[in-house]
């Protein structure tokens, strides 16, 4: 139940995002030009918004038939809002367009219930096609909570489950638009009659951007234009949801918890041993994890979260390997440079991560443990059940307090009370000021890009030259010089090209690699115009300068002093620099 409450207070809140805007002229347009009511015009449409995202997002799991079938879905969608915007603009083509609809919902209703056709109101079905229409070609913004539906369909693939988070993630936003709509109709009938003669003009401006909008989408421009459209910060808030419900619903966690009788490595651990690669190790047999309490850890090298739990899983790793503890990292890729497994060998070991890792690339044990997030903790018993799981950072004193529990109840010993050993931790490792972090993860590719602003919009997949803009309200950023932004990440074209961020949080750090020739790439960066000094990060000097040598997570400022808003800016003296996604702490 929490997950389905979930689901819908994510959807209420895309009201905050810039991606609900294509669905405004579509559900504003017939609240202002038209008398039918929110029963008879608004309902329909939302109920057939909901139906339709549901199944075509769910569907979008099932393969590369449905993939192909949705793509053919969104094509008719967008074709069929077309015709509704010039059936605004010439109320001529309402008669011919809207009677097959009329027709069909007139046999419809004489099948199910003889007698009634004659009742048949054409204004419902052609609402509830428009609102169907609009579902095809809807693409919401992915918060944490609509990813983590999403990530659940494509790991399991499209399921009644994943349908009904679906369809009320899209009643959510429905709510807001219904509100909308209601208002709307209300304004219109509360004009004076002397302003009704402006009703016309304005239904053919009002036809004219649902046209609009329809060929924005189509030309795929509307994503580009997201990234210049100021978002409320509603991640955190769905962050916040989370947390708090999954208090009360053990089933958000989702987690991977075995029945008592399930025998020893027949779960999810079954699944690690099937790894097709490994760091550390040329692999682990039933042998090495049956009988022992396993800390199984789930991470990617270039996530900051990740790295900051590190030096904790370490200290576990070492302290209480005597005592029958086995730590197994499961590294599963976030970005494609972190599928190469020579990557992830090079990265395990500049981080000290001496223990087992199993290469995940392919997902399958993400998937048996049916995980969502990075990074995620997840402790076996000495029976083979899954008795804790924690995500993200923080708790490490409830975590190891649990491992020791573990421990003991495995040797049947008094649990040990000496304190743990002092986690040493340094550099993008150590934990982050969480009390004045005011800047989010920012991708820079357009695929989850926000916050953009400059003199030129997003050119996707394709080479273009970016003028910066001139002044940054915080946590909004700005290309300079020449780009080619891919959905995953930002090629710089040639030297001199720039990004600027205004951030908030003492801690700055960007995931960058080299380009596809290998070549280190020299850098400078800037802190308000001038060299960072003592507030330089580890992967820079105080003069701001850098080398990207690897794909990894660099820490370029790090404020020795007290936090406040700052201009960062990084300038490549190099082409063929490639930036991922800003992170902060």
């Amino acid at each position: 139940m929490a997950s389905i409450l979930l689901a819908y207070l994510a959807g209420v809140l895309t009201i905050a995002a810039p991606c609900i805007l294509p669905l405004l002229p579509l559900v504003l347009a017939p609240a202002l030009t038209d008398g039918a009511g929110f029963r008879r015009r608004g309902l329909p449409l939302l109920m057939g918004l909901a139906a339709a995202f549901a199944v075509t997002a769910s569907l979008a799991a099932a393969g590369g038939w449905a993939v192909a079938a949705n793509q053919y879905g969104r094509a008719m969608g967008l074709a069929f809002v077309v015709l509704f915007g010039l059936v605004m603009m010439w109320p001529a083509l309402a008669a011919r367009l809207t009677a097959p609809l009329a027709a069909a919902g007139a046999r419809l209703a004489e099948r199910f219930s003889p007698g009634a056709a004659s009742g048949v109101d054409s204004t419902v079905a052609s609402s509830l096609a428009l609102g169907l229409a609009t579902g095809l070609m809807w693409a919401p913004c992915a918060g944490p909570i609509l990813g983590l539906i999403l990530s659940a369909a494509a790991l399991h693939g499209p399921g009644p489950d994943t349908t009904v988070a679906l369809f009320f993630y899209a009643l959510g936003a429905a709510t807001p638009l219904a509100a909308v709509m209601i208002g709307g109709g209300r304004l219109v009938r509360a004009l004076p009659q002397g302003a009704l003669r402006w009703a016309e003009g304005v239904r053919r401006v009002a036809g004219g951007a649902v046209v609009a909008t329809a060929v924005i989408s189509a030309a795929g421009l509307d994503t580009r234009l997201f990234l210049g459209v100021p978002a409320l910060p509603t991640d955190r808030v769905e962050r916040a949801l989370v947390k708090v419900l999954s208090a009360h619903d053990s089933g958000v966690a989702h987690a991977a918890t075995l029945p008592a009788t399930q025998p020893p490595l027949t779960g999810p651990l079954a699944d690690v041993l099937k790894a097709k690669a490994w760091v550390n190790t040329s692999g682990l047999t039933s042998g090495d994890l049956r009988g022992h309490v396993v800390l199984v850890n789930f991470w990617t090298y270039s996530c900051i979260n990740c790295l900051r739990t590190l030096p904790h899983v370490r200290q576990w790793a070492a302290q209480y390997k005597d005592q029958g503890l086995v730590v197994v990292g499961v590294h599963t890729p976030e970005f494609a440079f972190e599928r190469d497994v020579d990557n992830i060998t090079k990265a395990a070991a500049t981080l000290d991560v001496t223990y087992p890792v199993a290469v995940d690339n392919d997902y399958r044990i993400w998937r048996a443990f049916d995980n969502q997030a990075w990074p995620a903790l997840y402790l076996i018993g000495a029976d083979g059940r899954v008795i804790y799981q924690a995500f993200g950072e923080g708790d490490y004193d409830k975590t190891e307090r649990v491992i020791r529990k573990a421990l003991a109840d495995a040797q049947a010993t008094p649990t040990a009370q000496a304190p743990a050993a002092q986690v040493k931790v340094e550099g993008a490792q150590a934990a982050a000021d969480l009390n004045d972090l005011g800047s989010p993860e920012t991708y820079v590719g357009y695929g989850e890009g926000q916050r953009y602003s400059g003199g030129d919009d997003i050119v996707a997949d394709a080479p273009a030259h970016y003028r910066p803009a001139g002044s940054l309200r915080l946590n909004r950023w700005t290309l300079g010089g020449d780009w080619t932004v891919g959905r995953e990440f930002a090629t710089a074209g040639q030297a001199g090209a720039r990004i600027a961020y205004r951030f908030h949080a003492r801690d700055l750090h960007l995931v960058l690699a080299p380009g596809a020739d290998g070549q280190p790439i020299r850098f400078r960066v800037r802190i308000d115009g001038a060299a960072p000094g003592a507030d330089h990060g580890t992967d820079v000097d105080a003069d701001g300068v850098g080398t990207v040598r690897a794909a990894k997570l660099y820490q370029l400022i790090r404020q020795a002093g007290p936090v406040a808003d700052h201009t960062f800016e990084i300038e490549f003296l190099d082409p063929g620099a490639r930036a991922y996604a800003f992170t902060f702490g």
